[in-house]
């Protein structure tokens, strides 16, 4: 049974887009330019529109980062040293490293400060950035080294021995420097591998000045990888251009103000903890909390109770999580700080909705918009009711509609393809070394998504599921065929077919339907093994939580795993078309 809108009561502050309808009539991109700092003649410099703009105006001074280490370390950081610090590390990556425009620097680390400094420093060089999870295991670590070419890699040292298990297959990777904050690793470089620097080393009576390289709209600026059904994950590149979507979503639907402490949980391995948890906030000059440690519900009610945050960006497993915690520990809390709370990644439940409303004091602000768009493209907004499980309606700039398999504009209330009116400037521009497979996401005037959708006569957006085999747990991005292959890797496994099935908490977690090579005996033992074997060699969310062993996986007469008819008949659905199912 669908929930009643909740209907928004007046509102104790002034939303930074008042009438939804009017600026999307009159809206021009053009105008959201002439709010960025350029760099004359058209270019424009991410880092530079997040931290070197602030310099010259009242908030130089003003606080930018406030770090909370996982082991009670608090560190605080001002536009101006922000900029001073990335200055640092461009003049170590240009002078030491020789790092060009262009060249890929890629970052293995946890949410310290270094993290941080080093984006925004090799984008001043020009350079290509592309975060990595800490939680990747090896087999995901050098799929996205070796597609990328990445020439250099930040990485910490207690991550240096998974890098060590695929150093031999990344002929491209010269550099790799280790930051260390002990201050003990490699003293007397005894424990530096070949090729390896320390970060605290290098980077030392660097200047806190560099002319910035100057980028233009076009030039890469940043990759994330994504997972599809068939093949490697697929590098998602960005440019400098994106800046300008990420500035105004993160104005209007984050609803960002520069006296505002925001706080995105995101790491930025994932595409959300960089267009807002790096780019989205500070080209607003907006004060950002970042909490180096993981999910703890009564953690997090501290932090935003000690901290008085004031806007929430967080995702929809961490608040389910929130919700199985129970509704006692928030109230030991004051949260009273918190004007404005959001949410991406997966849908967001009715129910989680409507909690945060009855238990918090604060709807949770759903959106929607991939590692492709770069931005938010469709969204509920500050100054509109919310209607629980809707995605809500598209930004200013954008066309969404929900269209047929031909590109054909299907009725309001029908099920169909989500799609987007290609030119958005946040819009990626690329798959890197994969540009078939890029084009192949345009068609008849449309950008495909890939999720299935459909919009009632109101205009809000309703999302149904995935059009592919791609499994979204936890607000990750799963290919099926990257975990079969790692499942084939271990030495019991003939064969291999992997699903998503419903989780309340995750909303989706990995099944897998695993065939034995002879000699081998199913046990719950070898399920553990198996698992362990996955979760090694790729991620703790890329891992199957469910295996069942099978005599034979479902095949085409051409040998593919008809994963369709796993779902179906795990899930009780219909089997439809198996003409071309092996004998």
């Amino acid at each position: 049974m669908p929930f009643d809108p909740i209907v928004k009561r007046s509102l104790p502050f002034t939303p930074n887009l008042a009438d939804w309808q009017r600026s999307r009539a009159g809206f021009d991109w053009a105008a959201v330019e002439r709010e960025l700092p350029w760099l004359g003649d058209g270019l424009i410099n991410k880092a530079h529109v997040c931290v070197d703009r602030w310099l010259d105006t009242p908030r130089a001074d003003q606080e930018a980062l406030l770090w909370l280490g996982k082991h009670g370390a608090v560190e605080r950081y001002s536009f101006r040293r922000l900029a001073a610090e990335s200055n640092r590390v461009a003049n170590m990556l240009r002078a030491t490293y020789g790092l060009q425009k262009g060249e890929r620097v890629f970052f293995f680390m946890d949410r310290i400060p270094e993290l941080y400094f080093g984006i925004l420093g090799a984008l001043k060089c020009g350079g290509v950035v592309g975060p990595l999870f800490s939680a990747f295991g090896p087999d995901a670590l050098v799929d996205r080294l070796a597609d990328s070419g990445a020439r250099i890699l930040f990485i910490q040292p207690y991550l240096l021995p998974r890098l060590a298990e695929i150093r031999d297959r990344l002929p491209a990777l010269e550099h790799v420097i280790v930051v260390d904050r002990s201050g003990t690793h490699g003293h007397g470089h005894a424990l530096l591998a070949a090729g390896e620097s320390l970060y605290f080393t290098a980077i030392d009576g660097c200047a806190e000045t560099f002319r910035i390289e100057r980028t233009g709209r076009e030039d890469w600026s940043i990759m994330h990888y994504t997972s599809g059904t068939t093949g490697k994950p697929k590098g998602v590149a960005h440019v400098h251009n994106a800046i300008i979507g990420q500035y105004w979503t993160a104005k209007i639907c984050l609803d960002l103000k520069q006296d505002d402490l925001y706080w995105c949980t995101a790491d930025p391995g994932w595409v959300t903890g960089t267009s807002y948890g790096i780019f989205g906030p500070w080209s607003n000059g907006v004060r950002q909390l970042v909490w180096e440690g993981g999910f703890d519900a009564d953690t997090w009610y501290r932090i935003i109770q000690e901290h008085k945050v004031t806007v929430w960006y967080t995702a929809p497993t961490a608040i389910r999580m929130l919700m199985k915690a129970g509704e006692d520990v928030p109230r030991r809390y004051d949260l009273s700080s918190l004007r404005f709370c959001s949410s991406v990644g997966e849908p967001l439940n009715p129910e989680a909705v409507v909690w945060g409303d009855r238990v918090l004091g604060h709807v949770f602000h759903d959106n929607w918009w991939q590692t492709e768009t770069g931005c938010i493209q469709i969204s509920n907004y500050a100054v509109q009711d919310v209607r629980p499980g809707s995605m809500g309606r598209p930004i200013p700039g954008t066309e969404a509609a929900i269209v047929d398999d031909a590109g054909v504009p299907v009725a309001d209330g029908e099920e169909g393809n989500l799609c987007l009116k290609p030119g958005g400037p946040s819009m990626f521009r690329t798959y890197w070394n994969k540009q078939a497979q890029y084009e192949s996401r345009f068609r008849n005037g449309w950008y495909f998504s890939g999720d299935r959708a459909r919009r009632d006569k109101d205009g809000y957006f309703w999302f149904v599921g995935r059009a592919d085999d791609v499994i979204n747990t936890a607000g990750h991005l799963v290919g099926p065929f990257e975990v079969e292959s790692a499942l084939v890797e271990h030495p019991a496994v003939a064969e291999a077919g992997v699903i998503g099935v419903p989780d309340e908490e995750r909303m989706e977690v990995i099944k897998a339907f695993v065939s034995l090579k002879k000699g081998f005996v199913p046990s719950d033992a070898l399920k553990k093994e198996i698992a362990s074997f996955v979760r090694h060699r790729l991620a703790a969310h890329a891992y199957p939580r469910h295996i069942e062993f099978v005599d034979g996986l479902p095949k085409t007469r051409s040998g593919k795993i008809m994963r369709r008819l796993l779902r179906a008949r795990e899930l009780g659905l219909p089997e439809g078309d198996t003409s071309t199912l092996e004998d």
